[in-house]
């Protein structure tokens, strides 16, 4: 995954939000940390994976991926804001598959990184992040690629007045 280019794009992205919408001057960080664990909250209710009383399976890849980047958005989003860049992991670990449990450890990291703002756990947020995309099937291409795709309906959106 590029992710220099990624950043790239989402600092356009976050450029053209902030001054379309006169944000320039705010700290947009508690906006966007409750944004991604929104985002996070609405993968996981794609995935179904915590719905133990519902005999309905997963959303279809594409729906799960298109929800994934929305996370990716915020990440990236929020190393911007703060001023970390994300590393990409030489290796992300292996958890076995429990998506419900990487679920919980993600929901964790993210509140542990809202308290402390380092950038030990800005990449801490990222890192479990990709290894839950890694769990959901998802390369670094399909990821790149998904995040491009969503990039240009956001902007889109914006055009329309989202």
């Amino acid at each position: 995954m590029n992710i220099v280019k990624l950043l790239e794009m989402q600092t356009a992205l976050d450029e053209h939000i902030q001054t379309k919408h006169d944000l320039n001057a705010e700290n947009l960080v508690e906006r966007k940390i409750l944004a991604l664990l929104v985002e996070l909250g609405e993968l996981a209710n794609e995935t179904r994976c915590f719905k133990f009383w519902s005999l309905k399976g997963p959303a279809e890849k594409e729906t799960i991926l298109a929800e994934y980047v929305d996370g990716i958005h915020f990440i990236l989003s929020l190393g911007i804001e703060i001023g970390f860049v994300p590393e990409n992991p030489s290796a992300v670990k292996e958890h076995g598959g429990d998506l419900t449990a990487q679920f919980i450890a993600i929901y964790g990291y993210i509140s542990e990184f809202r308290t402390k703002l380092t950038e030990t756990s800005y990449q801490k947020v990222f890192a479990e992040y990709l290894s839950l995309g890694e769990m959901l099937g998802f390369s670094a291409a399909d990821v790149e690629q998904a995040y491009v795709s969503k990039n240009e309906v956001n902007y889109e959106r914006q055009k329309q007045g989202y």
